[in-house]
């Protein structure tokens, strides 16, 4: 077997879709497919139960995979070493992004490392924040660009970026227009356009609902702020989006703020620790990029380096 190999596995084993799996690693499907059946035929055994839209890991996989996981970690702390005592830093950057969220300072810093250091590969993955979370839990991806509810996600250090309070924006004929403030309850007895589960933003609306006891009316999700603002201008709902977001629209949309939620949604960057030296890298160059950026505040979990 060879690293590749554990690596796919891995990939597939985390993600539970050989599709999403092969997009992680930048291969074709066959090709991550043909990898681990040539894993499984040189262990003898079955490493995925592949009877159900979802992969799930048999007995046997199960197994591996910690095993699986500490190879690559070691594999990786030969390179590291190495760069260490040579001074170079080489290897693999997994970036994670929110998707709808472009901000011109990160690719800033990811064009400045590249730069310091060409013999890093950089990949650069969207997805929802959650999935980018658990991701840098893991260790598949090492740095990520999330919209948080909580400023000090568990186990993982932080670099606050923005911190917002939500509004609702609305056309100008909507009843909410003539509002000069609106509260969960007013919001909640008009259809919504917000942002999908697993983003910051619906986190820290779906909590103040549930605060307040209320069930509102999602009737359209979307994972981009200007596809929100363009249903409500149609008149599809009410969009629920952070202030600056909303601040774009305002040529065709009335702002309003929600006074009842207290919580601010956050974008953060995230990590697990610096000790590899490209992240540790990357992340000064995301500080000096992000410095002029309005209410940057670096945030450490409890014990991180």
């Amino acid at each position: 077997m060879d690293l590749r190999q554990l690596e796919y596995f891995v990939a597939v084993a985390e993600e539970r879709n050989f599709t999403r799996a092969a997009e992680r690693v930048h291969i074709s499907q066959s090709g991550v497919s043909a990898r681990i059946g040539r894993l499984e035929r040189e262990l003898g055994a079955e490493l995925f139960d592949r009877s159900a839209r979802t992969v799930t890991l048999t007995v046997a996989g199960k197994a591996a995979l910690e095993h699986a996981r500490a190879a690559l970690a070691a594999a990786g702390a030969v390179g590291r070493a190495v760069g260490e005592v040579t001074g170079l830093i080489r290897g693999r950057l997994t970036v994670g992004m929110v998707v709808g969220c472009t901000l011109t300072p990160l690719f800033d810093a990811l064009a400045a490392f590249h730069e310091a250091h060409p013999g890093v590969e950089i990949a650069l993955l969207e997805d929802r924040s959650d999935r980018l979370l658990d991701g840098v839990r893991t260790g598949a991806v090492d740095l990520a660009l999330i919209g948080t509810a909580t400023a000090a996600p568990d186990g993982l250090e932080s670099l606050t970026l923005i911190s917002e309070r939500l509004v609702v924006a609305v056309p100008a004929g909507h009843p909410l227009a003539r509002r000069r403030q609106v509260a969960l309850r007013d919001l909640t007895t008009h259809p919504i356009v917000c942002m999908p589960p697993g983003t910051g933003l619906r986190t820290v609306f779906d909590e103040a609902c549930a605060e307040q006891g209320l069930r509102p009316a999602i009737a359209l999700e979307a994972g981009a702020a200007q596809a929100i603002a363009d249903l409500a201008v149609r008149g599809l709902g009410v969009a629920v989006l952070s202030a600056s977001m909303a601040e774009t629209y305002r040529d065709r949309l009335t702002v309003r703020p929600l006074v009842d939620v207290g919580t601010p949604a956050l974008l953060a960057l995230v990590w697990k620790g610096a000790h590899n030296p490209a992240v540790h890298a990357m992340l000064v160059h995301a500080r000096r990029e992000f410095g002029d950026f309005p209410g940057v505040r670096p945030q450490a979990a409890p014990g991180g380096s």
